[in-house]
């Protein structure tokens, strides 16, 4: 008899990266990699999956930023360029290996992947939103929404037009791509605000995920803790809070699976271990070294000694991770049906890019566990957050306290000393994007094509990746950048529309080069 559900939830988000006027820009990289890495070793899980007969559920986010560069042709034509050169490297590696029995297995292994991504890649006219949309057309996905470029919503509650207009042009943007709105939504970074939700309930969308202490701390305290949704009061939108232990053994590299000795190495990569004349032309052309996927060392221990990877070790280490996972869960969910005298829901959320780019074998340990719940007990069942608010709709109302997944629980990652700067810039472009909205409510032709661009400057520089890397202190110099360059074209749009000076061909430039959302509507600002 089952007794409690699992919600398995898989964030996918990259900032929307593009650059036309360069011919080989290293940031893009981070697209490249993410489609190789984990993209498409989920979509082949999920075709497996389908394939064998085997039922599931996952709720994926898909953020617009991450589906307009997988729909975008200059992208998808540099993607296969991408590949064409890794397929060749790999060819080069068999030979170079020959006499390296420990890694010549591990250099067909990677051919054969490559040449398979590339054939994925073009089976689904190089738009991985074909494949994701026929596993929630056939009822497995649930595919949900974000703000439009990741703005972290709490601290963009000073002007509430732009929270709105980051969630309406998502919606949007959502239903243009898979023809139906969607059903729920992941706040970027998690982060949440009381009242907020009305902003959620405006735009349609019946539930989000909060981290635990967001659901803990509200007032009154939820009776079943983070293991039932509760409806945030006033709106009515269900909110779904992180179950700590589930997440923290699957994400923590210390604590949790990816850290086992047997699996691959992240940080052993021959872009940076093999001689500079040899890697250089699979590298970026300015001499910089970067990752290229393939890497032949296992994890080991603790120190810089790394032993060669060995496949077997890691899928043997899968199947154990995977019974384990669900063994916890099961008895987790026992103790809980016990004691709610209810079913539970585990909501399980991760980062997409840890299966398969950060913990190469996520993929397989998922499909493990797919399996071992549809075969191997009938405690627990996989379920989406819409599906359980149809089968419970009578759960708790609170007042939901303010929260983040980042560090320490709240908004510190994304406001410190190194990127606090930002945000009286993000403010006032906010103001003068309402007043642009509500000076020309109707507007045609340049004038109309100048405030829809405004528009995207702003959302494009309230992305939250930018503070974020600024914080971590990775790629400082790229999202100062992306945050000046957006403002920058911003205000001189403001300034221009004002003035009635639009300058057609500098406005046909920047439409070329942030090209997101194509039918966006600036009125949404207001």
């Amino acid at each position: 008899m089952h007794k409690g559900y699992l919600c398995l939830v898989l964030h996918g988000h990259l900032p929307f990266v593009r650059h036309p006027e360069h011919e080989d820009f290293l940031e893009e990289d981070w697209f490249y990699e993410a489609i190789t890495e984990t993209y498409l070793p989920l979509i082949w899980a999920y075709e497996k999956l389908v394939n064998d007969g085997i039922d599931f559920r996952i709720t994926m986010t898909l953020s617009p930023s991450l589906l307009s560069m997988f729909c975008d042709p200059l992208l998808q034509g540099r993607y296969l360029k991408h590949i064409n050169r890794l397929i060749e490297l790999a060819h080069k590696e068999t030979e170079r290996t020959l006499r390296q029995p420990e890694f010549n297995g591990l250099a067909k292994m990677y051919l054969e992947q490559f040449y398979r991504a590339r054939d994925t890649f073009q089976k689904y006219d190089r738009n991985l939103t074909v494949a994701f949309k026929k596993f929630q057309d056939l009822g497995k996905l649930e595919i949900i929404t974000c703000g439009a470029t990741h703005g972290y919503f709490p601290l963009m509650d000073v002007c509430r037009e732009s929270i709105k207009a980051q969630v309406k042009v998502a919606v949007s943007h959502y239903e243009s791509i898979f023809g139906s709105k969607p059903k729920g939504i992941w706040l970027p970074e998690c982060g949440y605000l009381p009242g907020q939700d009305d902003i959620l309930k405006e735009a349609g969308l019946g539930y989000f995920f909060t981290d635990s202490h967001g659901v803990l701390h509200g007032t009154p305290r939820p009776k079943y803790g983070v293991f039932a949704p509760v409806y945030c009061k006033g709106s009515g939108v269900a909110s779904f809070a992180r179950d700590l232990e589930s997440s923290k053994q699957v994400w923590s590299s210390i604590e949790g699976y990816p850290g086992d000795y047997n699996y691959r190495e992240f940080y052993r990569d021959i872009g940076f271990d093999l001689e500079f004349d040899y890697i250089k032309p699979y590298i970026h052309p300015d001499g910089v070294r970067t990752n290229t996927g393939i890497k032949y060392h296992r994890i080991t221990g603790p120190g810089n000694e790394k032993q060669p990877y060995v496949p077997q070790w890691a899928a043997e280490k899968c199947a154990e991770h995977a019974g384990n996972f669900m063994f916890n869960r099961q008895k987790q969910v026992e103790y809980l049906y016990d004691f709610m005298k209810q079913k539970p829901i585990i909501v399980s959320p991760y980062d997409a890019e840890l299966f398969g780019h950060w913990w190469y074998e996520g993929p397989l340990w998922l499909d493990f566990l797919i399996r071992k719940i549809a075969c191997d007990q009938d405690e627990i069942s996989l379920i989406t957050a819409s599906e359980y608010l149809k089968r419970h709709p009578r759960n708790q109302v609170s007042t939901l306290s303010m929260s983040s997944w980042g560090w320490k629980g709240y908004s510190e990652m994304w406001l410190q000393s190194a990127n606090d700067w930002i945000y009286r810039h993000l403010h006032t472009a906010s103001g003068r994007m309402t007043e642009l909205a509500k000076a020309y409510p109707n507007q045609n032709g340049l004038l109309k094509r100048a405030l829809n661009q405004a528009l995207r400057e702003l959302l494009l520089a309230q992305s939250s990746d930018w503070a974020f890397i600024m914080g971590t202190g990775t790629h400082t110099s790229y999202a100062v950048r992306r945050t000046k360059e957006h403002l920058l074209r911003f205000t001189r749009l403001y300034e221009d529309t004002k003035a009635n000076t639009i300058d057609e061909n500098w406005l046909s430039d920047i439409e070329y080069k942030d090209n997101i959302f194509p039918d966006i509507d600036y009125r949404v600002h207001q």
